[in-house]
């Protein structure tokens, strides 16, 4: 059994192996499948969601399979019952458990107690169902990924950190711009050491973007970061992804963001629908690699 907890639980050549199993699923989407028949998959989540939740939805019934909608409102984790004890009895009633959490160790504990694979759904530390989809949008707009120039400007949140380890895993080279104070964790940077590819934390957005291939965004305020909001619009006032820090980029750069996006503060709206847009793209294909990561995990 594997889980999936984080961008680097799979090696490249795993990871490479899933991105063309997605690719196919993909390209067979309305051909009837049925892998997962007779399966059942437990969605845990404690963050609200709309693209995690349908995409892995859609993707275990196309699969066959069929879904349990958990989470703080018909449950007692944390509210009188322990997580370990509550995966260690979905455990026994599914085939999987998907979690969208706030504590990355929540996430392990439950991994080490359900006793069935584990997918992390996003936590505060990770979002490697995000970077699956990210790779795969790259590789389909930009090919070869080795050598790829690729900048994320914002936060060194969790979307930052596992984009940003699973292009250096595979050989490309990741500029991220940030506040000081926002970057990427230092134990995020001293992953990345050794890996085929860069990972580099820096405060100048436009040092970040100088003719990258893509340019990556993410909210300034998340979930829980709600009472910073003021404070956090000034400190990244110099961070929006716009038409004028698109000039430094590559001509044919594209732009990628994870949504939902504040259009006006980390993007400028017209670049959300312009050709060089990937954020459609991305959003499609999050239900095409958990389809990929499903059969994987659940399927063999």
């Amino acid at each position: 059994m594997k889980n999936y907890l984080s961008e680097l639980d799979l090696d490249v050549e795993e990871t490479m192996a899933l991105l063309f199993r997605a690719k196919q699923l993909k390209a067979q989407r309305g051909e009837p499948r049925s892998e997962l028949a007779g399966r059942h998959v437990a969605l845990y989540f404690e963050k609200p969601s709309v693209r995690t939740r349908v995409s892995f939805t859609v993707a275990v019934h196309e699969l066959g399979g069929q879904v349990i909608e958990l989470g703080p409102s018909n449950t007692k984790v944390g509210k009188g019952e322990d997580e370990r004890d509550f995966a260690k009895v979905i455990g026994r009633y599914v085939h999987g458990l998907v979690a969208r959490v706030f504590s990355q160790d929540k996430l392990q504990s439950m991994a080490a107690y359900a006793g069935v694979p584990v997918i992390n759904a996003l936590s505060d530390e990770r979002h490697p169902c995000q970077a699956l989809a990210d790779v795969l949008t790259i590789q389909e707009r930009k090919g070869e990924l080795r050598g790829l120039r690729f900048a994320f400007v914002g936060e060194g949140n969790n979307v930052a950190t596992s984009t940003g380890l699973l292009l250096a895993a595979l050989g490309a080279q990741v500029r991220v711009a940030s506040p000081a104070g926002y970057g990427l964790p230092p134990a995020v940077l001293d992953q990345a050491q050794g890996l085929a590819g860069t990972l580099t934390q820096v405060e100048d957005p436009v040092a970040a973007v100088r003719a990258a291939d893509v340019v990556y965004t993410d909210t300034w305020i998340s979930m829980g970061q709600e009472a910073e909001a003021e404070a956090r619009r000034q400190i990244f006032g110099r961070y929006r992804v716009d038409q004028d820090l698109m000039r430094h980029a590559d001509d044919e750069a594209i732009v990628m963001h994870c949504l939902p996006a504040v259009r006006g503060e980390e993007i400028d709206g017209e670049l959300m629908y312009e050709e060089r847009s990937a954020l459609w793209d991305q959003a499609e294909n999050r239900l095409h690699v958990q389809k990929a990561l499903l059969l994987e995990l659940l399927a063999g």
